[in-house]
C-alpha cells in the first residue's frame, strides 16, 4: 500500500504581522450571507478606523450565490476601500471561520470558485502595507450583520425598516403580547429597549 503523504495547505497571503500596528489603520468588519445558501446573497462592510469612529458602510447584492462567496466578496470590498482611500493598512474582523483561515493558510482552498477569489485577495493583499485578519463570533459583527441584510432585503425588494433613534423615546402598546410602536412599524432584530409600563 502506497504510503500518503500530508498535503499542504494552502500558503499564507500575506507575511507575518507585527503584533504592534502602525499608527493609522482601518477596522473592516465584514459579513455576508445568502437566504437558502445558495439563495439571495449579500455582503456588508462597517469601516471604522484604528479609534472606532465610523467611516464608511458597504454593502452589495450579489444575486444567487453562496453564504461563503459572499464572504469573500466583503473581502475584496474592504480590501478595495483601504487600496482606494488609504491608508494601506487594514484590519479585517470576520465571524466567517473558514474564510479567516483559508486567508491566514489554515485551511486548503477547494472550492474552484473561491480559489478565484481568494487568488484577487492576495492579489490585493500584497498591495497594503499592513493586513491582518481575525475571526470574531457573530454578536461581535452586527454592524456588518446589518448591513449585509439590508443588501439582501434590496435584491429581494423587501422594505428595510426604518433606522431608530436612540436618543429619543417611542410610545407604543401591546397587542396580542406584541409591542407596537407609534410611527415606528418595526425595530431591527439585535435592538435593545427598555420598556416602563404607564396607565
Amino acid at each position: 500500500m502506497p504510503r500518503r503523504y500530508p498535503q499542504p495547505r494552502t500558503p499564507a497571503l500575506f507575511p507575518l504581522t507585527s503584533s504592534v500596528p502602525p499608527d493609522d489603520y482601518l477596522v473592516a468588519h465584514i459579513d455576508g450571507g445568502a437566504r437558502g445558501n445558495p439563495g439571495p446573497a449579500g455582503y456588508g462592510v462597517a469601516i471604522t478606523d484604528q479609534l472606532g469612529n465610523n467611516i464608511a458602510g458597504l454593502s452589495e447584492y450579489l444575486g444567487h450565490q453562496t453564504n461563503n462567496y459572499a464572504e469573500y466578496s466583503g473581502l475584496l470590498a474592504a480590501l478595495q476601500y483601504a487600496i482606494k482611500h488609504g491608508p494601506k493598512a487594514l484590519k479585517i474582523v470576520s465571524d466567517s471561520e473558514l474564510m479567516v483561515k483559508q486567508i491566514r493558510g489554515e485551511y486548503k482552498v477547494h472550492n474552484l470558485t473561491l480559489r478565484e477569489l481568494h487568488t484577487k485577495a492576495a492579489q490585493m493583499i500584497a498591495q497594503l502595507d499592513w493586513f491582518t485578519i481575525g475571526h470574531v463570533l457573530r454578536e461581535g459583527n452586527q454592524d456588518a450583520d446589518r448591513l449585509a441584510n439590508q443588501a439582501m432585503d434590496r435584491g429581494m425588494g423587501r422594505k428595510t425598516p426604518a433606522p431608530v433613534d436612540a436618543s429619543r423615546e417611542y410610545e407604543g402598546v401591546v397587542r396580542r403580547g406584541v409591542i407596537q410602536l407609534d410611527g415606528q412599524p418595526s425595530l431591527p432584530d439585535g435592538t435593545r429597549v427598555q420598556v416602563r409600563i404607564k396607565r
